[in-house]
């Protein structure tokens, strides 16, 4: 059995197939030596693919990265995996950075992105090294041949692998055409392989069940193992913390780190996030895309709040952390294992919260980025209206509902003014009623405490209902809306006065 035991006092040993040799542990342990006296600096790295929008999932690796190492004094590097060319999507470059930006999630090699493309020949010289020495070899298996293999050990009821049958041929990369060949490592065929993950704790995987994977594609890319050991090695990288999907490729990333006689980074697998019906998530759950949130008018610190608490939590349990708070307190130490539940509710409820903490002058400009300086319209209005209305809003577009109530009540159906089984004459009484005693307040009178003062003796004695409800649908025309004082205090006497008149005669006409 290899062992590998990460303990939190050290940096990880180095893993060999074998002996180690007494050159290289000595190396080890002074590495070992300068970290426990000097410190090493913490340096994580966040690695998407540029095939879309960042998913939501993303960015929670993305923030427990950042969050990790900014608590450590540490760096957090950005690398974009683009090696797939064929799901590559044209700007998903450009979404990425703009989303971590967004975010506040700025990288520290912000101007100097690693991108893997750019480093082919690197990955190619590295895969042809572990050839010569032995660790990796040439496979010319054709598509058919491997494709029978796998069908067969599916109906044999076996995990489907790789069989060798290039493993021991010996062939030489100069001896075949380019695009001929692929390169495999050499994994162990028995035996297990024992690790300490930060957040899973003891993982163990048997050798017997994992495949001699290919590094090396026969178009000169390499795959996902190769390049992010190499490119993590490179980059410095002491803590590999991403999705929980990947935890089943670590113990070919630690055979790769033996075979290279590099040190080994801490790894930290995060939990999945499921919806609350336990499935994977999806869009019916909800938008998955940061821009969707975005654009749905989500707040960067409610997102940022709510992505830290799927799958961790803080000492006290606080549900409303800004960042700071947030990053004080951040360690892999309380993140869990099981799975963490996508709740849209309490996003929505998250976000309410740092809407109403917000003045209008500060909700202003971000709803005008929403919807645009031409629907905003009367500054002064909107302000008025955000004052109000911000407390019930959990979204910044739900200001454009919000701002439609507000607005000229317009050409709604005069049976909309009746209360239940109220009778529209009833309606207009009570309307004429509430005109009259609204012309008595002066302009500068005119705000909601004196209002509620005035109509609520008029209410109470005909009936809430039969007075409130007629009135709210005078002032707005719409069947949901904010209270009749709310939308009075904003349009001011002489609107309220003209809409309430265009309703009483609405009637007078029926």
């Amino acid at each position: 059995m290899i062992k590998i035991c990460l303990k939190k006092w050290a940096p990880p040993p180095e893993v060999f197939i074998g002996p180690m040799p007494p050159k290289l542990l000595q190396n080890i342990y002074y590495h070992m030596f300068l970290d426990l006296f000097f410190g090493k600096k913490i340096i994580t790295r966040f690695a998407p693919s540029p095939t879309g929008e960042l998913h939501i999932g993303g960015v929670r690796t993305a923030l427990f990265g950042f969050l990790f190492a900014k608590n450590q004094g540490g760096k957090f590097l950005l690398r974009i995996e683009d090696t797939d060319r064929e799901r590559f999507v044209d700007g998903s470059v450009e979404h990425i950075i703009e989303a971590l930006d967004w975010l506040g999630l700025i990288p520290d090699n912000r101007r100097n992105i690693m991108f893997q493309s750019e480093r082919l020949d690197i990955y190619k010289k590295y895969a042809f090294d572990l050839v010569k020495a032995g660790h990796a070899y040439v496979c010319v298996c054709d598509k058919e041949k491997l494709e029978y293999d796998r069908q067969r050990q599916i109906e044999e009821k076996k995990p489907p692998k790789y069989e060798g049958h290039c493993r021991n041929k010996n062939i030489k990369i100069g001896d075949i055409e380019d695009g001929d060949f692929v390169i495999r490592m050499k994994m162990p065929l028995s035996g297990k392989i024992k690790f300490n993950d930060l957040i899973r704790e003891d993982v163990e995987f048997d050798f017997s069940l994992l495949d001699d994977q290919i590094i090396l594609k026969s178009d000169g890319y390499p795959t996902y193992h190769l390049a992010s050991v190499v490119d993590d090695h490179e980059m410095g990288v002491t803590h590999v913390i991403r999705a929980d999907e990947w935890l089943a490729s670590t113990p070919k990333h630690i055979v790769l780190y033996g075979m290279f006689g590099w040190k080994i980074p801490f790894f930290a697998h995060l939990p999945m996030i499921l919806a609350p019906d336990k499935s994977k998530l999806s869009k019916r759950h909800g938008a998955t895309g940061v821009f969707e949130y975005k654009n749905l008018g989500y707040l960067p610190e409610a997102i940022i709040n709510f992505l830290a608490l799927l799958g961790w939590h803080s000492k006290e349990d606080k549900e409303i952390m800004n960042f700071k708070e947030i990053l004080k307190e951040f360690s892999l130490n309380r993140v869990q294992k099981g799975a963490a539940i996508f709740d849209i509710k309490k996003l929505n409820w998250m976000n309410s919260q740092y809407i109403k903490e917000k003045s209008g002058n500060e909700l202003l400009p971000l709803i005008e980025k929403l919807h645009g300086k031409e629907f905003i319209g009367n500054k002064n209005l909107a302000l008025k209206i955000l004052d109000i209305g911000k407390m019930r809003m959990e979204k910044l577009s739900d200001f454009k509902i919000l701002k439609e109530s507000f607005d000229m009540a317009g050409d709604y159906d005069i049976n909309l003014l009746k209360w239940k089984k109220d009778s529209l004459e009833n309606a207009q009484k009570n309307l004429k009623q509430c005109a009259e005693t609204l012309k008595i307040l002066l302009n500068h009178e005119f705000n909601q405490a004196n209002l509620e003062k005035i109509l609520m003796p008029i209410a109470d004695s005909q009936g809430r209902g039969e007075v409130l409800w007629p009135l709210r649908v005078a002032l707005s025309g719409k069947e949901k809306s904010p209270s009749p004082f709310e939308i009075m205090h904003v349009i001011g006497k002489e609107e309220a006065l003209c809409r309430i008149g265009i309703a009483i005669k609405k009637i007078s006409r029926e």
